[in-house]
């Protein structure tokens, strides 16, 4: 714990001062243009991986990056990604899912999660990715993993579309979805192309979009 607190030491004597004016205009509003669904997993950091400024990104991690399909009980995932596309009026959504994602892990080699029932009701979210991955031929487990860790960013792009102010969103051509998977020893990020249904290098292709935002009624 003392190097958290040593780090938030360093932080007021010599992040924050250079960015004084920055926090002070964000002291009292937000303009995030950007909704990022990232996972829990300590080894990605949006901000960090995105080079984003405080402000910058509205955020919502948790075991999967799993947005559930929209419901008769909505939770905090729901109501958070309702504020940032009614309230805040991002543009974009990222879901990023991550190299050896233990979330997809555990669905991958079918790991008994007894002991995690809490992990385990919340992993179902990630069922008809687990189902179409498990409809395919792999070569290796290592494949399997990865193909479930981009079956489930898919998965979760389709949850998302369930949402009401994603769909009006999407309807009015105000909102772009995309699809990303980071991986943690190289650095790069593989993004869905929505015209053809695959991955490719983001570096490469950094226009790239699952559902353009011009398109988003006909996707």
């Amino acid at each position: 714990m003392q190097e958290v607190i040593e780090g938030f030491l360093k932080f007021r004597r010599d992040a924050f001062p250079p960015r004084v004016g920055l926090f002070k205009e964000l002291a009292t509003r937000q303009h995030p243009r950007t909704l990022f669904i990232s996972c829990s997993d300590s080894r990605i950091v949006p901000e960090l991986v995105t080079q984003r400024e405080p402000g910058d990104l509205f955020v919502i991690r948790n075991a999967g990056n799993i947005v559930p399909s929209y419901g008769p009980e909505p939770g905090g995932v729901s109501a958070t990604v309702e504020y940032a596309v009614a309230a805040l009026g991002v543009t974009d959504v990222v879901i990023c899912g991550h190299s050896d994602c233990g979330a997809m892990t555990a669905i991958a080699t079918c790991q008994c999660l007894d002991h995690m029932p809490a992990v385990r009701n919340w992993l179902r979210y990630a069922d008809s990715a687990r189902v179409v991955n498990e409809a395919r031929q792999h070569e290796s487990e290592r494949d399997r993993i990865s193909s479930m860790v981009r079956e489930n960013v898919f998965a979760q792009l389709a949850n998302i579309k369930t949402h009401p102010s994603v769909r009006l969103a999407l309807e009015q051509g105000h909102l772009a979805l995309h699809g990303w998977v980071y991986d943690i020893g190289t650095g790069s990020i593989d993004a869905i192309d929505g015209t053809t249904g695959t991955f490719v290098p983001l570096a490469e292709n950094p226009h790239v979009c699952a559902v353009p935002a011009r398109l988003g009624l006909a996707a």
